[in-house]
C-alpha cells in the first residue's frame, strides 16, 4: 500500500471562507474527505496536516522518510515564494513530491511567480481549484504504481 504524507500550507484552513473567488467554496475538511476517498480506491493511505508554521512544515517533511512515507503532496501556500527551509527539507527527504495550489499563481500577483518548491518536485499543478490536489494526488498514486 503507498503511503503518503499532505501538506497544506498557511490559510488553508480558512478554505471556504476567505476569498471565495480564488480558492473557491469547498472547505479544507471536504477537500481532506476527497483527498481520502481517491487514496483509498487507488490502494493508498494518507496523512493530512495542515499548519501555518513553516518550522513545523519542515519537522513534519523530515520525518517523512523514518516514518516511511513514500510521497509528498505539498501546499506550501505562501511558503511556496519565500521558504528555503521548505524547500531544503524536500531535498533532504529525497522523497517524490508534488507541488500543488488552488489558484494559477502565475496569473495573480508578480511575487507569486516565484516557486521556490518546484525546482525540487517532480511537478507543480495550479490553477484548477480542488482538482489540483485531485491531479497532483493521482499523479503521486501513478508514478508509486509500478508498471505492468
Amino acid at each position: 500500500m503507498k503511503k503518503i504524507l499532505v501538506i497544506h500550507g498557511p490559510n488553508l484552513n480558512l478554505l471556504g471562507q476567505r476569498e471565495k473567488e480564488i480558492y473557491g467554496p469547498t472547505t479544507l475538511a471536504q477537500l481532506n474527505a476527497q483527498l481520502e476517498k481517491l487514496a483509498a480506491e487507488n490502494d493508498a493511505t494518507l496523512r493530512i496536516i495542515q499548519s501555518n508554521h513553516e518550522g513545523d512544515m519542515v519537522d513534519t517533511i523530515g520525518r517523512a522518510k523514518q516514518e516511511q512515507f513514500d510521497a509528498i503532496l505539498i501546499n506550501p501556500a505562501a511558503y511556496t515564494h519565500t521558504s528555503i527551509a521548505i524547500r531544503d527539507a524536500l531535498l533532504a527527504v529525497n522523497l517524490p513530491a508534488v507541488e500543488v495550489h488552488l489558484s494559477n499563481i502565475y496569473a495573480r500577483e508578480d511575487f507569486r511567480h516565484t516557486s521556490l518548491i518546484a525546482p525540487v518536485a517532480k511537478g507543480q499543478i495550479s490553477g484548477f481549484g480542488v482538482d489540483s490536489y485531485m491531479l497532483g494526488l493521482q499523479a503521486l498514486i501513478n508514478l508509486l504504481t509500478p508498471s505492468s
